[in-house]
């Protein structure tokens, strides 16, 4: 089957089908379009009567809704003026108090202890947030310092002590344990 393009010449869909119409049908037309030619234009009266103003005459005027707000505002930007120390206490100390009674930071530690391997996404998570604790602690002085002297402690052996310890060690007291 061969295809034709539409064309938009009259009469290119087929011939033009002619239907009779009856006389009642030309009257009713006729006279739905002098109604609509007789309401052509404005409706009659004077142009500065306002259907809405009339009916708010008696009630107080209503606000413009246009009018913005009547605070003032600031011609000159003032520079922010530094935290003191106390603002800074506060505001550390509310810092600790939230990772602290964060549910998600709880929820993954006891996955952690219960020996669950977690995501590397989620390990990163974790460390991140307790090395924020500690440095709050650290910051508010509340680390205890018996864990820095732990940790200064054991570099200073050196391999010839450590061998000595390990070679007079008594292997038999763990046995009695």
């Amino acid at each position: 089957m061969t295809r034709k393009k539409k064309s938009r010449k009259p009469g290119s869909e087929g011939p033009a089908v002619y239907t009779q119409k009856s006389s009642n049908q030309l009257e009713q037309e006729g006279r739905l379009r002098k109604k609509a030619r007789k309401r052509k234009g404005l409706k009659t009266g004077s142009r500065h009567s306002d259907g809405s103003v009339a009916g708010s005459r008696g009630q107080a005027r209503a606000k413009d809704p246009r009018h913005g707000s009547k605070k003032p505002v600031p011609l000159i930007v003032e520079a922010k003026k530094p935290m003191t120390k106390k603002e800074r206490r506060l505001s550390a100390e509310q810092e600790l108090a939230m990772l602290e009674n964060d549910s998600q930071l709880m929820v993954l530690l006891d996955r952690i202890d219960a020996g669950e391997n977690l995501g590397a996404g989620l390990q990163k998570q974790v460390d991140q947030k307790l090395d924020r604790i500690e440095q709050l602690m650290n910051q508010l002085g509340l680390l205890e310092d018996d864990e820095v002297e732990v940790a200064a402690a054991a570099p200073s052996d050196d391999d010839d002590d450590l061998l000595d310890k390990f070679e007079n060690m008594d292997f038999d007291d763990f046995d009695k344990e």
